[in-house]
């Protein structure tokens, strides 16, 4: 796994050689002729002034002067913005302005022509002012520069002096839609009603300029006042205005008026063209309505007209979003074999299709394919993969994906980051996640309310409820207001963690902060006091729920079944179906799987074979855990072969046996002393690319032990026998597994053609750490090393975490040279025990060393203050050394937030001189 910090790229100081040169002043008296052989600074520091002189100077020949020849590198357009206010004459200005524009590199901004253009205004070059006018509005590239034009326009007509910039109807219709192109209605309107008052007419393509925009927005009622305008002044719609009212329908999400208006076009004398269609077959396809626009795209015949690739891209994008992959790579083909070449949003559609079938091999395949045809995949083609990749926790093909587009130019954006970031947080990597938000601010992008719920939930996933109570706190800092999900986090934590009655007042504190329940958040409440075991609270939150005409989902019903079945009132559970459906609530898969495994753990098979049988004739299909639910209770009485039969059953239908399902088997075989079958499940399960779980390896390991080793531990085995799926405690596997026994199930596993891999040794050295026995664990990651496998992340901060636990300091510092040197983040629990141990040992140096390491691996610089100086060295009475380390982070750029430093400096408080010190920090950095 690549280290995030080595993806940091510090831009902060990479500025352009011109934009140093803007900032100093220019000379305006300079006006001495300059000798044949002019000496050019190579980088001018008064180069407007140099252009000046030999423009002055040579007024017939400046072309061919070799002095301007050699400043054409360097001139940029703020030199130009500067030339023009040096008593320049107005021809000179424009013959430069053209000469200049065909140098290659060099292109002007609208700040360059709005100084040549006060300079033609006072002139009185008006002709030529509009010509420059028009030259200004097409170079135009953001909001920000259509508005500064318009600006200037307002300011060159409201001065007193003699001239004014009057505009063509050709200017006013370029402005317009360029304004359009921008989607600046009020704007539109206002230049609109200035020609009116100017008495310039309007024409055809003015009002349809009008229309179209209106259209783009779906405001139909608009667009249309407009077109009985064209009809006032005695002219006729045309393709374009009925062309644009389609589009407007289909925006306002009424086809069927769309279709209306494209059926009329024939009837009033006007041809429908590409777009027409194009226009329709959108607005069916965004309708759903995708045979319909199919069946349109086989009729563009009839008008001669032929799909464009935007045709052909709206259907595939249709065909995508209804999950039909294969017809929609059947238009991918067929578009390229009618001579219609697909496009970058073409392949992005699909690319994106692909990922979100979790097939991200095909979508790399295919952008492999765009870079052959020579196409440049957009910010959206690599934003696709990247998630993609991070969906599958494939962290390291994303990071490839970063890496690609970095090398293309294309740099990524906060999207890009919030991928990455949620990928961390789903494979229980925060702390990486942590890292890359420093990535993101560092490259001036704005964190949005997504990352900061991604970053929050997977501090809550890993437990952090504290880093992720801190996380809230920036994001307040930041302006962005936390909304039903931020809550719907911390109430589910809450839960989860037993502290129901702590999220219940979280939840009635919520309509003070302006939130509204939403069904997300009742839902989590209701499942925590499900889980408790509190079934009439859940019900009292149901009802709160209808009447405040929040309406229960599939997921609250599901919630209070499985609460019903915890307490074996099943009969309850079937009537909440029912009523469930009478609510207008479809049941989904896993209403019916809870209920399936309640009655099979009673052993009524009859009945879980009748709502198995319901369950279908609702139109659903058994999963995974259907099945598996089938094969733990028909494994728990000893009925192997119905579960074999169960087994292939899925294979047939195209379930994927879950880690879960496997390991029922195996331990069915293995209680049964089948254990060539048990080790047979296991290649099964290899072949088929599952990997094996703490529990799977945990049963192998305690049949494979000796008769002695049973007999003298028959207590704590019973536990084994019992018939539960989630086999929650395999702590005393661990406790008693000798280094022998591990080495008997390698060899085991190999006599069956299953090779341990890194995930064997991990899943073991894990359970090791956790018990203490890192003997035997350091022994087994040694005998992995000799036989070429290298360890994992998890492998390492698992050996590190127990060495810090056992007091192993000097050990433990090792391991973290070593994770660092294999490119591997050691977790901050870890560091702060360490740190914590070497500063209670006196081993002040080697701690400070330790820590500098540390912020060498790019973690971020909050979670490292939260996590390694409040929750460590301050708890544990270290507050001199934490001003230590504040002191080093910030010698070393790493950036605290102020709500952070602000902590600190209350984690310290009745030490006074430390406090004073932290405090100064926090102004110097907060002002």
């Amino acid at each position: 796994m690549r280290n995030p910090a080595a993806i940091i790229r510090n831009t902060a100081n990479n500025k352009n050689p011109c934009q140093l040169r803007h900032q100093i002043p220019l000379c305006t008296s300079s006006t001495a002729p300059l000798p044949q052989n002019l000496a050019v600074d190579p980088d001018p520091p008064d180069l407007p002034s140099q252009i000046f002189s030999i423009l002055s100077t040579h007024p017939r020949n400046w072309q061919k002067h070799p002095s301007i020849l050699k400043l054409i590198p360097f001139i940029s357009p703020s030199h130009i913005s500067s030339l023009y206010s040096l008593n320049l004459s107005p021809q000179t200005a424009l013959d430069f302005s053209y000469w200049i524009s065909q140098k290659p590199g060099f292109k002007h901004t609208v700040e360059s022509y709005s100084a040549l253009l006060n300079l033609l205004i006072s002139s009185n070059f008006t002709k030529a002012g509009e010509k420059i006018f028009l030259f200004m509005i097409k170079s135009c590239n953001s909001v920000e520069d259509i508005r500064f034009t318009l600006d200037f326009l307002k300011r060159a007509n409201e001065t007193d002096g003699e001239f004014r910039l009057m505009l063509s109807i050709k200017t006013y219709n370029t402005l317009l839609m360029s304004l359009s192109k921008f989607v600046l209605i009020d704007e539109m309107k206002r230049v609109y009603a200035e020609m009116l008052q100017n008495m310039i007419v309007p024409n055809i393509y003015t009002l349809n300029t009008m229309i179209n925009a209106y259209c783009k927005m779906g405001n139909v009622v608009e667009a249309q006042l407009y077109a009985s305008k064209i009809v006032q002044a005695g002219l006729n719609p045309d393709t374009f205005t009925y062309t644009s009212l389609i589009l407007g329908h289909c925006r306002n999400k009424d086809v069927d008026s769309g279709y209306g208006i494209f059926r009329m076009m024939p009837r009033k004398g006007c041809r429908r063209n590409e777009v027409s269609y194009t226009n329709l077959i959108h607005g069916l396809c965004e309708a759903k309505r995708v045979d319909e626009a199919i069946e349109l795209l086989r009729r563009m015949g009839e008008d001669d007209c032929r799909p464009t690739v935007r045709t052909y891209t709206v259907i595939i994008y249709g065909l995508c979003g209804l999950g039909r992959k294969l017809e929609a790579l059947q238009f991918f083909n067929e578009m390229s074999e009618r001579g219609c070449e697909p496009n970058v949003h073409t392949y992005t559609v699909l690319i994106d299709c692909l990922c979100k079938e979790n097939k991200v091999d095909e979508a790399r395949r295919l952008l492999n394919r765009m870079f052959k045809k020579g196409l440049v995949p957009s910010i959206v083609t690599y934003n696709a993969l990247i998630d993609g990749y991070c969906k599958e926790g494939l962290m390291e093909a994303a990071f490839e994906i970063l890496d690609l587009m970095e090398s293309n130019n294309c740099s990524p954006n906060a999207r890009t980051y919030n991928e990455l970031i949620c990928g961390f947080c789903e494979n229980k990597n925060v702390h990486k996640a942590m890292s890359l938000l420093n990535e993101l601010l560092e490259r001036k992008l704005s964190p949005t309310l997504i990352t900061y719920n991604s970053l929050i939930h997977g501090q809550c996933r890993a437990g952090h409820l504290d880093s992720a109570h801190r996380l809230l706190h920036l994001m307040n800092g930041s302006g962005l207001v936390p909304d039903q999900f931020t809550y719907s986090i911390f109430i589910d934590t809450l839960c989860k963690s037993g502290r129901v009655e702590e999220a219940h007042v979280l939840f009635d504190s919520l309509k003070e902060k302006g939130v509204k329940a939403g069904e997300v958040i009742y839902t989590a409440l209701i499942d925590g006091y499900c889980k408790a075991g509190k079934i009439d609270n859940a019900h009292s939150l149901l009802e709160r729920m209808l009447s405040d005409d929040c309406l229960p989902n599939s997921y609250t019903y599901n919630a209070l079944i499985d609460g019903l079945c915890q307490e074996k009132k099943v009969q309850e559970a079937l009537l909440l179906l029912e009523k469930m459906v009478k609510m207008g609530v479809k049941p989904t898969i896993y209403t019916y799987t809870i209920l399936i495994e309640e009655v099979l753990k009673e052993g009524d098979f009859d009945h879980a074979d009748r709502l198995l049988n319901q369950m279908v004739s609702a139109g659903l299909k058994p999963d995974v855990y259907t099945y598996t639910a089938f094969i733990q209770a028909y494994c728990s009485i000893g009925k192997l072969n119905e579960a074999e039969d169960l087994m292939v059953k899925m294979n047939e239908e195209g379930i994927v046996p879950d880690s879960v399902t496997y390991t029922l088997l195996i331990r069915a075989y293995a209680n049964l002393g089948l254990i060539y079958s048990a080790f047979d499940v296991l290649k099964r399960m290899f072949d088929a690319g599952c990997e094996p779980s703490h529990h799977t390896y945990a049963f192998l390991i305690k049949h494979l032990s000796n008769k002695r080793w049973m007999k003298e531990n028959s207590h704590v085995m019973g536990f084994y026998l019992v018939s539960n799926v989630t086999f929650v405690d395999v702590a005393d596997v661990w406790k008693m597994m000798e280094f022998d026994t591990a080495v008997k199930l390698f060899e085991t596993m190999l006599k069956h053609g299953c090779a341990p891999n890194v995930n064997t040794y991990g899943k073991l050295i894990i359970g090791l750490c956790k018990v203490g026995r890192l003997a035997v664990a350091q022994r087994l990651f040694d005998y992995m090393r000799e036989r070429g496998i290298s360890p994992n992340e998890d492998i390492y901060n698992s050996l590190l975490k127990c060495c810090c636990e056992l007091r192993l300091y000097d050990e433990a510092v090792r391991l973290v040279d070593a994770m660092i040197e294999h490119s591997h983040l050691p977790h901050l629990e870890s560091y702060k025990l360490l740190l914590c141990g070497l500063y209670d040992e006196g081993k002040n140096e080697k701690a400070k060393v330790v820590f500098c390491n540390l912020l060498h691996c790019g973690y971020n610089g909050d979670e490292v203050a939260w996590k390694i100086l409040i929750e460590g060295l301050l708890k544990k009475g270290h507050a001199d050394r934490c001003s230590e380390l504040v002191d080093i982070m910030e010698k070393k750029g790493c950036q605290i937030n102020p709500p952070t430093y602000s902590m600190l400096i209350e984690g310290l408080d009745g030490r006074q001189v430390t406090a004073y010190l932290l405090k100064f920090h926090f102004l110097l950095f907060y002002f």
